[in-house]
């Protein structure tokens, strides 16, 4: 497959909202120091769940990138959580959007569930109380295209608008398809990711009854587990990632801060089963192979994997197997980490913050660690990066996001020539 175009695209601006940290800069040193924000939930009723852990934002405050409380309270969670991560990745940026062509900056920022805690809450009103009682803001609440376009709204972006739904490859099919249009000379700019509010009854009794979570709720710190014997399932995370992806004569123009350069997607299907994986990671390996050949990469380039590693049975295994049939001979030589280990799992907005982490692993020239690795399990041989980050030589990150319905997704970035 070749490139689409001459157009290069940048990494220019990001923004986080998660457990380890809302700012990039606090978010990264935790991440590099191996912290964990993984704890007993806090903001509901647990008692009678089977898995009472998660990741969740304590003390969050959206209001400074609303344009006042009335605002704020129009809207669900993860819409708040995607215009902070936004507005963070605006202000990283340095982006003056009275000074550039508005038609031509654009927003992409998905959610795998949307409105999900907007969803319950009416629903016990309307049960409750009956229709009449009903906010009239429900549906511009729950639907999850809300995020990206409130963004837009706020900011005045008039270019590409779309809100990717394809759960938890979500954000990285965002940030690929971002990173299509500007190839093609569709945008200059635009911002994108994801953001996830699944912290919620419906969610963790949903994902609970599919035994996919795990319940080591007596030691939350060392509950996710990617690639370890003793990983029971995943634990969720709530949060927010967006970056600002920009063509590169355009980023250059303006005198933009570079973090690294996106050069190559990947998307493909299992096509397998609902929620478990090709069980030798065959669509992940293609996905995978994709991301390279569209950034005109060999194996050899690899230098830093940031895995899906959501500290599942299955899915890690796949994803190892996966990695082991595209890298081959030269699997072992590559470093290999999941930060779910720290964050826990963020669905549809785990990409974005994943290819945060990815695009400061390339300009810290460092690889995150997969900490609560203490014994790999069975079919997992591969560098993990156990416990400890490592500074490192890294030209080239890949980054991995894999999803229900068996959609993939991955992203290559490289340090800019």
């Amino acid at each position: 497959m070749s490139s689409i175009s001459a157009n290069r695209v940048v990494v220019t601006g990001m923004g986080v909202a998660s457990s380890l940290g809302c700012e990039v800069e606090a978010f990264w040193k935790n991440v590099i120091e191996g912290q964990c924000g993984i704890d007993r939930v806090s903001s509901f009723d647990i008692t009678d769940y089977t898995c009472q852990i998660a990741a969740e934002i304590k003390d969050f405050d959206p209001l400074p990138a609303f344009p006042n409380p009335k605002e704020v309270r129009r809207t669900d969670r993860f819409t708040q959580l995607g215009i902070f991560a936004g507005w963070k990745a605006l202000e990283d940026s340095a982006m003056n959007l009275d000074e550039l062509d508005r038609d031509q900056i654009g927003c992409y920022i998905g959610s795998g569930i949307g409105g999900l805690g907007t969803q319950e809450a009416q629903h016990t009103v309307l049960t409750e109380r009956g229709p009449g009682k009903m906010s009239p803001f429900t549906i511009p609440m729950l639907i999850l295209n809300m995020a990206s376009g409130v963004f837009s709204i706020y900011h005045g972006l008039r270019g590409p608008n779309i809100a990717t739904c394809s759960a938890c490859a979500t954000s990285t099919h965002a940030l690929g398809e971002a990173w299509r249009t500007i190839k093609m000379g569709d945008a200059k700019a635009i911002f994108a990711g994801g953001a996830e509010a699944a912290v919620v009854p419906m969610a963790m009794g949903g994902f609970a009854a599919m035994k996919a979570m795990s319940t080591r709720n007596d030691d939350p710190k060392h509950a996710s587990r990617p690639f370890d014997k003793d990983r029971d399932g995943f634990v969720m995370g709530e949060g927010a990632g967006v970056l600002v992806l920009e063509e590169m004569d355009h980023a250059i123009m303006r005198g933009a801060k570079i973090y690294c350069e996106i050069v190559g997607y990947g998307n493909t299907a299992d096509a397998n089963h609902l929620t478990a994986p090709d069980p030798d990671g065959k669509g992940a390996a293609r996905c995978m192979q994709m991301a390279l050949r569209s950034g005109g990469l060999d194996i050899d380039n690899i230098d830093y994997i940031n895995a899906h590693g959501t500290s599942t049975p299955l899915g890690d295994v796949a994803e190892t197997k996966a990695i082991k049939a595209v890298m081959g001979a030269g699997s072992s030589d590559v470093a290999v980490s999941s930060t779910k280990s720290m964050i826990g799992h963020l669905l549809g907005a785990s990409g974005a913050v994943e290819a945060v982490i990815s695009a400061l692993a390339i300009s810290e020239q460092v690889a995150p660690p997969t900490i609560n690795l203490d014994n790999p399990g069975e079919g997992c041989d591969l560098d993990y990066v156990p416990h400890r980050a490592r500074d490192m030589s890294i030209d080239v990150a890949l980054s991995n996001s894999f999803g229900f319905g068996g959609t993939n997704g991955s992203l290559v970035f490289k340090q800019l020539d």
